[in-house]
């Protein structure tokens, strides 16, 4: 132990001594590319005045995919399987919602056996994304990993039992096997391994080295409940990921539902993360807001306080977990209907061709690259250094700017929380009552990063808390009807419009097709990812991430931690929200990978 003692002094000595250098007064350009931990590549710049606070801020998407584009002209039946390939984490949540994009187009009804196992499917898919996202890729944004070594074993062990009932992985012996694994890492010679190049010792982290303990045990766990809910998915979808299991009309695992043994394995799985969520997962998120809600930087208010949300997680027959609506403004006193006629995309500063603000049956990927421009920004040493700068003035991201009618919207966990307790759900209402009960956070504080963080495990907690309420009705329904897909006919002489829409992991996703001469004559994805993190639009107004940065005092800007805890709370899926692809071949933009580094840069 005293060498992990030692060691812990010496990146605290490192972290003290970190130079604060003087650059120019005025305003200074600060640039974080590639924001890491997300998925796909995101730049983001912001203007810091000399007190220390962000005055405008830009964020973009630095590389770009395609896949809207390789639908036009092929069967509608194999779009789906191509759709999921969008993104290799969201990949169900493509193939679902193009899926029934085909469904609503062609006027087809699914069986009821098919809409639960499907929402079984979209369960696993929900637990996995987000305790992964919170442990895997946000937490150390709130937890001090140095700090952990410094924890009292006896200390934490019983602090544990403040924030749960039945604690996990925080006996003495696991605490101990979890510090002696981290204090390895801190002094191999290559450093602390995957917690290394972090803003460890950092102003703005507030959690006693007993907490940052109890949540690394929790970080070590999760990475076994990772592997257990993707086999939970694929008991039902073949294989995670990308399951194969969806076909338009239904389903084809009618073997695996009829199986009992199959079915035991589901449940079994569901039980266990079911309980890491509501003992490691809720606590751990109960012990943040404890510790953070005094943290300005993390209870700022938000830039943009529209929210979105569309009913998903069907569990019985016209029964959801989570509701349709829109809260305009931060007025919790009313939920309005959503209207899909009033959704556009903007492309104003965006890398595409037609600026129009165009409904996604109607949308354009046609792209326009024009890079960005000499500038200067601070280093990591703090002085002033030449680099290519975002243009505000002109297209700077591959992500295009959703707008409902012609205002920016934030999708995600947080919205369909919002949405659910002011429409009065009654298991939301319980479970948001609850952790604003045991936690003492205002309501008010939902509209904050802290709010969004938590409002994520929220969602896990009501899936963990009341998904097996279609396990259950599935096996009830089975007793009497064995459906699992419904037949139809595409006519070649029709043409036909759909749309797949409803809430994922992420957020509101949506699916849109059309459909003529029997193959696809356009197709448009407008992801959660798409809404968050759009440029500005015609009209200036900025979407969420750059509105939400705004504002926001840093406390260091050589090491913009403030800036990484407020974009990854979105949990950032940058692949998804650009599919675009020029199918003459024409280079848009050239990239070296370092094998070595897997870093990126543009030449």
């Amino acid at each position: 132990m005293n060498d992990t003692n030692q060691t812990v002094e010496e990146v605290e000595e490192k972290v003290e001594e970190q130079p604060q250098p003087k650059s120019p007064s005025g305003p200074k350009r600060v640039v974080v590319d590639p924001i890491t931990r997300i998925e796909g590549h995101l730049r983001a710049e912001v203007i810091v005045g000399d007190d220390g606070v962000v005055q405008d801020a830009f964020v973009s998407s630095t590389l770009w995919r395609g896949l809207e584009v390789i639908a036009k002209g092929r069967d509608p039946r194999n779009v789906p399987l191509i759709m999921q390939r969008i993104c290799g984490v969201c990949t169900y949540s493509h193939y679902l919602k193009s899926t029934m994009a085909m469904e609503n187009a062609l006027g087809i009804k699914i069986p009821y056996n098919a809409e639960l196992v499907r929402t079984l499917m979209d369960a696993a898919l929900f637990l996995h994304d987000h305790v992964v996202h919170f442990y895997h890729l946000h937490g150390v944004d709130w937890v001090d990993i140095v700090s952990a070594l410094d924890a009292d074993l006896e200390k934490a062990s019983k602090l544990a039992f403040k924030y749960s009932d039945n604690p996990i992985g925080t006996g003495v012996n696991e605490l101990k096997k979890v510090k002696e694994t981290v204090a390895k890492f801190a002094t191999h010679p290559q450093g602390l391994g995957p917690f290394a190049n972090a803003y460890w010792g950092h102003g703005t982290y507030k959690l006693t080295p007993e907490q940052n303990l109890i949540a690394l045990s929790h970080y070590l766990k999760a990475l076994e409940m990772q592997r257990l809910v993707a086999q939970m998915q694929a008991i039902f979808g073949g294989k995670n990921p990308h399951p194969q299991s969806l076909v338009i009309g239904g389903v084809t695992c009618v073997m695996d539902m009829l199986d009992p043994a199959r079915m035991a394995e589901y449940m079994v799985k569901f039980k266990k993360i079911a309980d890491f969520v509501n003992n490691a997962y809720y606590a751990d998120i109960a012990m943040a807001a404890e510790m953070y809600k005094g943290e300005a930087s993390v209870m700022k208010p938000m830039g943009v306080k529209n929210f979105m949300a569309f009913e998903s997680m069907k569990v019985g027959k016209n029964d959801y977990l989570f509701d349709s609506g829109i809260i305009m403004d931060g007025d919790i006193s009313k939920v309005l209907d959503i209207d899909i006629s009033k959704i556009t995309e903007d492309a104003t500063h965006s890398w595409y061709k037609n600026d129009k603000a165009l409904h996604p049956y109607d949308g354009e990927t046609d792209g326009n690259y024009t890079g960005f421009v000499d500038g200067k920004s601070v280093g990591s040493d703090g002085k002033m250094i030449d680099t290519k700068n975002i243009d505000p003035e002109g297209k700077y991201s591959w992500i295009k700017s959703p707008r409902y009618d012609g205002k920016s919207m934030e999708v995600g966990p947080l919205a369909g929380i919002l949405v659910s307790y002011v429409k009065g759900n009654k298991r939301v209402v319980k479970i948001v009552n609850e952790f604003l009960e045991k936690t003492g956070v205002p309501t008010e504080a939902l509209f904050s990063t802290l709010g969004r963080t938590a409002a994520r495990m929220l969602q896990a907690k009501l899936i963990a808390d009341h998904g097996l309420t279609a396990f259950d009705n599935l096996i009830e329904n089975l007793k009497v009807d064995q459906e699992t897909c419904a037949t139809y006919t595409i006519d070649k002489d029709k043409e036909y419009k759909g749309v797949g829409i409803g809430d994922v992991p992420r957020g509101m996703l949506s699916h849109w097709v059309r459909i003529k001469n029997g193959v696809v004559e356009n197709y448009q994805a407008v992801v959660p990812s798409t809404w968050n993190a759009g440029p500005m639009d015609a009209t200036g107004q900025k979407g969420p991430y750059e509105a939400d940065l705004v504002g926001l005092k840093i406390k260091d800007i050589t090491q913009p931690l403030e800036i990484i805890r407020i974009i990854h709370s979105y949990d950032p899926c940058i692949a998804c929200a650009v599919h675009v692809m020029d199918t003459k071949g024409n280079k848009l933009s050239e990239y070296k990978v370092d094998p070595l580094y897997g870093g990126v840069c543009s030449v």
